[in-house]
Parts: structure tokens; sequence; C-alpha cells
């Protein structure tokens, strides 16, 4: 498949927002200690991701005046869900700094003046709204039978484990920066235990798409049902729809470089890192995995789609 640049910079941005959420709601709820000003700007800083996020989804439609029509096939379409959740979700939690600038101090679940709502019930529904949103984003992909590197659990599992290693990367960064010690020794350890397991389930997709043996072939794409089949030509004699949105054009050898990039960029040094500042207890470990990580996730996205083999590509993109 070829990679949409406003794609890989939704999933990304929105999906690094919903794992900060998902830190700073828990912190909150266990009565992890933090000041008021730093919890309002990190999920601030969440919000303005997930805003980043949306907003670069609207880049890759062709007519962005009908954006409003992909709401109706909610019914059947994980896509449609996707488009409900994100803006409900985006609402959320601004009512959730809103009533957290109002209640005063944030500095336990004791202790926030805005009562039961700002101390559970909205830590919760965000936790469950990010889950939610990480599940229909994955689903999109993850139920396309056709393209078989995406329809499998893994699909589901990266998209929220990826996502979590990235906001709690990040958390654990501004913690370290603002001196928020107590944060960083409660999500540190789950910072690293996060990534490795991203890490780990990662391998394990790219092992098994590199294991795959297609249902479709030549004979099947061309309705030739000769047993030695050769192509010599593509299936469009100029450009089109096609060769463009359904192949990514980069050659093998690019393809293995990202593969590798991305694994060291966005799970090995952002590891080796974090257990470094876990030992040394030190801010610059954690900023430096946070800068690494964010190109290593915009690369992974990358090879995310371009690994993807549309059945169609046996027609209009292999030449023998």
């Amino acid at each position: 498949m070829h990679p949409a640049f406003s794609i890989l910079f939704f999933t990304t941005l929105a999906g690094t927002g919903q794992g900060l959420l998902v830190l700073m709601a828990l912190a909150l709820l266990l009565g992890v200690p933090m000041a008021s000003g730093f919890v309002l700007a990190a999920i601030g800083l969440a919000e303005l991701l997930l805003l980043a996020g949306l907003a670069a989804s609207f880049l890759h439609l062709g007519h962005k005046m009908r954006a409003w029509r992909a709401v109706l096939m909610w019914r059947t379409s994980w896509m449609s869900r996707e488009v409900i959740l994100l803006p409900a979700f985006i609402a959320l939690v601004a009512l959730w700094w809103l009533v957290l600038a109002g209640g005063g101090s944030v500095g336990s679940v004791g202790n926030v003046g805005s009562g039961a709502l700002a101390t559970v019930w909205l830590p919760v529904l965000v936790l469950l709204s990010a889950v939610a949103l990480w599940y229909c984003t994955a689903m999109i992909y993850a139920c396309l039978r056709f393209i078989e590197e995406w329809a499998h659990p893994l699909t589901v599992v990266n998209f929220i484990l990826i996502g979590l290693s990235a906001g709690l990367v990040l958390g654990c960064a501004l913690a370290a920066l603002s001196g928020e010690q107590a944060l960083l020794r409660a999500t540190g350890p789950w910072a690293f235990t996060v990534t490795w397991l991203a890490w780990a389930t990662r391998r394990l997709s790219l092992r098994r798409n590199s294991l795959l043996r297609h249902k479709s072939n030549l004979q099947s794409a061309t309705g030739i049902r000769s047993e030695r089949l050769v192509q010599k030509s593509m299936g469009m004699s100029a450009g089109s729809f096609n060769t463009r949105e359904f192949f990514h054009g980069a050659s093998a050898a690019a393809l293995r470089h990202v593969r590798w990039g991305f694994q060291l960029l966005a799970f090995g040094l952002p590891v080796l890192l974090m257990g470094w500042g876990l030992v040394n207890a030190g801010a610059w470990p954690w900023l430096l995995a946070a800068l690494l990580q964010a190109p290593g996730l915009l690369a992974e996205r990358w090879l995310f789609f371009a690994q993807a083999k549309h059945p169609q590509n046996l027609y209009y993109q292999t030449v023998s």
C-alpha cells in the first residue's frame, strides 16, 4: 500500500495523545501526587496532539466539505465509528481539563475540589474512550481480510501497545523535565516494560508477515488458469489511481532499512535510555528517549502501510 503522510501523522499523533491521557488518568486515579499546573499542561498537550491528528486526517480527503458523510455508515464501518468517537473523545478531554482547571489542587485523588466528577468518572471515561478509539482505528485495517498483513489480532495489539508506549515515554520525559519525581518513579518502570512489550509484539507481526503465503496469485489476479504464467508488462499503460494508491514504489532494500531503523529508534534506543534513566534518575535520558522515539514511530507506521500487499498489485505492479 502507498503510505499517505496525513494518515501517518494522524495515527502517530493521536495514538501518542491517547497514551499520555491514559498515563494521566491512571496517575490521578491511583493518587500519585502531582502539581496542578503539570497535570493541566500534560492534559492540554495531549488535547493538542489529538487536535493535530484530527487536522492531519483532513489532508487525506479529496472533498473535505463532504467529510461529514463518513459518519453515515456507523453500523458497519469501523472508520465511521472512529470518525464519531474521535471528536467525542476530544470533547471529553476538554471537559476534563476544564473541570480540573476549575477545581483547584489536583495533587491526588483525595484533594481535587471538583469531587467525584474530576477524580473518578472523567478519568475512567477517558481510559475507556482511549482504548475504544485505539480499537476502532486498528480495526479499520484488521477487518480487511484481503490484506493479509493486517488481518490479524496483532494489528489491534500493536496499535494499543505502541500508542501506550509513546504516551508513557512522553509523559515520563515531561515529568523528568518538570521535576515530577513521584510520577516518574511510578510510571518509569511501566514505560520501560510497555515499550519492551510493544517491540516484542511488533517483531511478532513482522515475522508473521515475512512468512505469509498469500492466497492470491498471478493466475487468480488475471483469470488466466495456465500453470506457468509470466507477466511481461504492467496492467496499465500509464499511471492511475490503482498504481498510485496501492503501491509504495520503494525498493526491497529501502524496506529492510526502514524495518531495522524504526526498531532502533522507536524501541531499541528508547529502552536503553529509559533503563539508564531508571538507574541514573536524570532527566536527559528520558528526554532523549522521547525525541528519538518520535521519528521511529513515524517510520514504523510507514512500514505498516508499505508492507501491506494489496492483491491488485499482482496485476498492476508486478513485472517479471
